[in-house]
């Protein structure tokens, strides 16, 4: 396991990654980070060609509005959080409709209203305003990825792998309970270094077809009603090692899904927890996404100008998110390998909004025309716009065949000696593949 993960001294006392490293000494391998293959990668839902057509990232009620006091964020590209919206605002679909109901009402009424029917969305707050939140007091009382052990299980011993290519996680199973962009990057990560990746939904949440095709590579999907199918849900748990989930903070503890719960029945088990705001404070429990979180940390105003929110160039806190879960994976499985015990590592959006913040300045100048009169993030540049910081599209841009189509899509930044270039299978079909592990888990 050693060979497979060596710890770098900040995994080991605690304190949050570095942005850089030091060259690899003996025994370790060399890692090579291309600039331009991370920003092809934080954008790689825009690169996504499905037999040559680009897909569209948000929906006409995802977006900015001007209200009685300020602006508001909603959410709404999932149909059941679109019926919400309007149902909380009582209004038609009409975009002209919903931005007159908002003009009249207060940013504040409007999150909160929205909130307590289901919906979402989020005030627009400057730095200042969300440092003095309380759920923003309660984010930053935790580090960047916080981790620990669940009990005294015993050190497991994962069999050498015998392979041409290295694949850090190979002979691993997880189960992936995740949705949207940050969890499912973290295990279309997995994916790429070997694991044996089954994402499980329920039947009746489908997922939005051309995100599911962006970030389902390597993986299998199925479908699964919890409730209903709790015996194949324990098969699938008694023979994994990683369970990652990215629902709200306490909505899976009352299945026996929380990371106590987990580690109860799967000993050694190590459970990934991703959320939105946090597993605690006042917002621990509401639904939220990385354009929701932009807009409540500050980092809209700090991206705007002209007295209007703006966007990062990229969904960063989902992709940047997805990536830092993927590696605390890694180092929880390495840990109990050493150490034994059962390992939970949790990570919230809005926390690494607080680690992108620190010690920034607004980074818009005036007359920047870089506005939120766009539908969202992925009008920063439109579908299969050039490949930046160099190099060429092709090193950061593949194409295949798969069950939904001719891709063309953004391969993984993560490189190293030996290490796999691409996927081993590309996305098929939501929820059709069946719910039970490969019969090799070397695979």
């Amino acid at each position: 396991m050693r060979a497979r993960w060596p710890r770098p001294n900040w995994a080991r006392d605690g304190r949050d990654p570095p942005v850089a490293v030091a060259p690899p000494g003996p025994g370790v391998l060399a890692v090579r980070v291309d600039d331009g293959a991370v920003a092809a990668a934080f954008v790689s839902e825009r690169h996504l060609l499905v037999d040559g057509r680009a897909p569209v990232s948000f929906a006409p009620l995802s977006r900015f509005w001007r209200t009685a006091d300020g602006w508001v964020r909603t959410h709404a590209n999932y149909p059941h959080h679109r019926a919400r919206l309007l149902a909380a605002l009582g209004t038609s679909d009409d975009p002209e409709a919903v931005a007159a109901v908002l003009a009249g009402r207060p940013a504040a009424e409007v999150e909160e209203t929205v909130y307590a029917a289901g919906g979402l969305a989020v005030a627009l707050r400057t730095p200042a305003a969300w440092a003095a939140h309380a759920q923003a007091a309660a984010v930053a009382r935790r580090p960047l990825v916080e981790r620990g052990r669940l009990d005294s299980a015993p050190a497991r011993v994962l069999a050498p792998v015998d392979r041409d290519l290295l694949l850090p996680a190979a002979g691993l199973r997880v189960l992936d309970l995740t949705r949207v962009v940050a969890g499912p990057v973290a295990t279309r990560t997995l994916a790429l270094l070997g694991a044996d990746v089954l994402r499980l939904d329920p039947p009746g949440l489908p997922e939005l077809p051309d995100q599911h095709t962006d970030t389902g590579f390597g993986k299998r999907s199925a479908l699964l009603d919890l409730p209903a199918g709790r015996d194949t849900f324990e098969e699938l748990l008694a023979a994994a090692d990683v369970v990652v989930t990215g629902y709200r903070p306490g909505a899976l503890d009352r299945l026996g899904l929380g990371a106590e719960a987990l580690a109860e029945r799967r000993p050694g088990v190590v459970v990934a927890q991703l959320s939105a705001w946090g597993a605690y404070g006042p917002w621990a429990g509401r639904r939220g996404f990385d354009s929701l979180v932009q807009a409540a940390t500050g980092i809209a105003v700090s991206e705007g100008s002209a007295g209007r929110p703006g966007v990062l160039p990229a969904q960063a806190l989902d992709h940047g998110t997805g990536y830092l879960l993927a590696a605390a994976v890694l180092r929880a499985l390495t840990e109990q390998a050493d150490e034994g015990g059962s390992r939970f590592v949790r990570l919230a959006l809005a926390r690494t909004a607080a680690w992108l913040l620190e010690g920034t300045a607004p980074t818009r100048a005036p007359g920047d025309d870089r506005t939120a009169a766009a539908p969202g993030p992925a009008s920063a540049s439109a579908p299969g716009a050039d490949v930046s910081a160099g190099g060429s599209a092709d090193d950061r841009l593949a194409e295949t065949d798969s069950a939904l189509g001719r891709l063309r899509y953004a391969r993984s930044p993560v490189s190293f000696t030996d290490g796999p270039r691409d996927w081993a299978r590309p996305p098929g079909p939501w929820g059709t593949d069946p719910a039970r592990w490969n019969a090799d888990p070397a695979r």
